[in-house]
């Protein structure tokens, strides 16, 4: 496990499933809403963001977070030995989005190149400007998107693993984390 993509649904926890995975494996975590959003929520070409995906999983050994495929496709998938299909059930992601979007509206957390989320993101009815409506919709979209990458054949170098739940997810960092201690001693 050295080129590791963490996928999932808007709000399924990828981010910091991703962070504690690089952590426990010693790899760079590479963010790709990072990579995608500039200033005043820019987004880049796909050629551009192809481009800073390449440099940035340039080493060879990285965990990648994000989904992303409208606009890179399988780029990150091509080069990954892993998916980390984040994947819990529809309820917690949207507590999850909820919670998320109104601690970063409250506090003015900064994201990516200076933007910060605002309390529009609560707003289900503003459609694709409300984080709430993006989460809820493009949920189903996504279980079946993975759901079928596992069984694809086109994956066959890839190895999946699907975590459902908070104790799935500490159980395999716990597991990734014990066997690369194991053999860095």
């Amino acid at each position: 496990m050295k080129r590791i993509s963490v996928v999932g649904s808007s709000g399924s926890g990828k981010t910091t499933v991703a962070q504690r995975l690089a952590a426990a494996l010693g790899l760079p975590h590479v963010e790709l809403d990072a990579l995608h959003w500039g200033q005043n929520w820019s987004a880049p070409t796909s050629a551009q963001l192809s481009e800073r995906v390449s440099a940035a999983t340039a080493g060879g050994e990285w965990v990648v977070d994000g989904n992303y495929w409208s606009k890179i496709g399988a780029q990150v998938w091509t080069a990954a030995d892993t998916v980390v299909w984040v994947s819990p059930p529809r309820w917690r992601t949207m507590w999850q989005s909820v919670t998320r979007t109104l601690h970063r509206a409250s506090t003015r957390q900064e994201l990516w190149s200076g933007n910060r989320e605002g309390w529009r993101g609560l707003m289900f009815w503003r459609g694709e400007d409300s984080i709430l409506w993006w989460a809820w919709t493009t949920y189903p979209r996504t279980q079946e998107r993975y759901t079928q990458a596992m069984i694809d054949p086109q994956w066959s170098h890839v190895t999946f693993y699907r975590l459902r739940t908070r104790r799935e997810i500490d159980r395999f960092v716990a597991e990734m984390s014990a066997h690369n201690t194991a053999l860095m001693d």
